[in-house]
């Protein structure tokens, strides 16, 4: 008698277990469904962003394509991309920068293995407003840099009309190709109201780059500073380009990161490394000087190496055509020794150089034992002016002017 109510317990479970399984057969029928659904929505970001002002920013920069329209950013504010990785992003039109007096930057964009098409379409930066013959070293305050790039992939097809003062600010996270880009400050060229007779654009440098695995090619700079100015970095390419009407391509450890620069002069011109830099097929017309190496006299714990001109033709040169000078601020003044030169070589394809008749073919200024190795300078043919001095070094070969 004792054992009927277990055997009821017993007989009950047995009725109900179809019935529990059924359920639980339902449950895992809809669990499976929900995933289905989940797995088969569409990411956040698998969408387009539409941006015609900078109210569109922060939702189109969730999607992996934005597509910028034509629209005016206003005085004093920065449009500023940070790029979900893997975006792409196209222009559709023209983008134009209100004016303000302030210190920039007016355009920035980060991401990784960002695809940006310019589309020929044009950033302006409105430069007249600023412009007053002093660039960054006095005057208004001028945003700079105009556009400050910190994105690996690709930057192509940009066209950037009248910056205030410098365009790039190149310090890419890893290897980016800038290609098919324009630069024109030529307006620049002409004097002003403001500027005492000189020509109103000044600093107007095309690219300041401190950054590595970095390529800039088959594009037009015309401006009043530096085509190309290397500030540190390694494995940097600049190749087929057209530098007109500014100081030529430069690696330049004298440049500080922020204006203004009599106030942080030198900032980065020590404890600084530049090295595998590649200058090839380049077009350089009516610049100061073609090819210049400049370096801070009081820089310290620096070097320069591995440095290859190859197949650039220069005309017109107003001062020097190859210019390697360690006594900045001075021009040919008491060098320095505290950035260490090595391998700086004209090889390859001809490096053809005209300048003016009042210019020096080449002046190299070393410091005392900080010009080290052989140089080979047999691909390098100057013409026109008169020879420069070469101080403090013999390691030159291949080359007589």
């Amino acid at each position: 008698m004792e054992l009927l109510p277990e055997h009821h317990a017993s007989h009950s479970s047995i009725l109900t277990r179809p019935s529990m399984a059924r359920n639980t057969i339902r449950c895992l029928f809809n669990f499976v469904s929900l995933a289905s659904l989940v797995l088969a929505a569409p990411s956040s970001s698998d969408c387009t962003g539409t941006i015609s002002s900078l109210d569109d920013v922060s939702a189109a920069v969730k999607c992996t394509t934005v597509n910028v329209n034509s629209f005016t950013v206003p005085a004093g504010e920065t449009f500023d991309l940070s790029l979900a990785t893997g975006t792409t992003v196209n222009m559709l039109g023209d983008v134009t920068f209100g004016n303000k007096t302030w210190a920039g930057p007016l355009f920035q964009i980060s991401g990784d293995s960002i695809t940006f098409n310019g589309n020929g379409h044009t950033f302006n930066g409105n430069g007249p407003f600023y412009w007053d013959g002093q660039g960054g070293n006095g005057g208004v305050t001028k945003p700079a840099p105009m556009i400050k790039i910190k994105i690996s992939g690709a930057w192509t097809n940009v066209k950037v009309l009248n910056s205030p003062t410098r365009v790039y600010s190149v310090s890419n996270p890893a290897a980016l190709t800038m290609s098919k880009l324009t630069i024109d400050n030529s307006l620049g060229d002409q004097p002003n109201s403001k500027s005492g007779g000189d020509a109103a654009g000044h600093n107007t440098d095309g690219f300041d780059c401190s950054t590595t695995n970095l390529v800039i090619e088959d594009s037009t700079i015309m401006n009043q500073d530096d085509c190309l100015a290397i500030n540190k970095g390694s494995n940097i390419t600049f190749q087929r380009n057209t530098c007109s009407g500014g100081h030529g391509i430069s690696i330049y450890l004298n440049r500080p990161v922020f204006f203004p620069p009599r106030l942080s002069q030198g900032s980065i011109s020590s404890d600084v490394t530049v090295s595998n830099i590649m200058i090839t097929g380049n077009t350089i017309i009516n610049n100061d000087q073609a090819l210049r190496i400049k370096t801070d006299a009081s820089s310290t714990g620096s070097s320069v190496s591995g440095i290859t001109y190859s197949g650039n033709t220069a005309t017109g040169m107003r001062q020097f055509g190859v210019l390697i000078d360690q006594s900045y601020p001075d021009t040919l003044g008491t060098p320095g020794t505290g950035v260490k030169l090595s391998g700086v070589n004209f090889v390859g394809s001809q490096n053809t150089i005209s300048v003016n008749s009042d210019a020096q073919r080449v002046a190299v200024n070393c410091g005392s034992g900080s010009c080290t190795g052989t140089w080979d300078w047999s691909a390098l043919e100057v013409s026109g002016g008169s020879a420069g001095t070469i101080v403090n070094f013999s390691g030159i070969e291949n080359f007589s002017q």
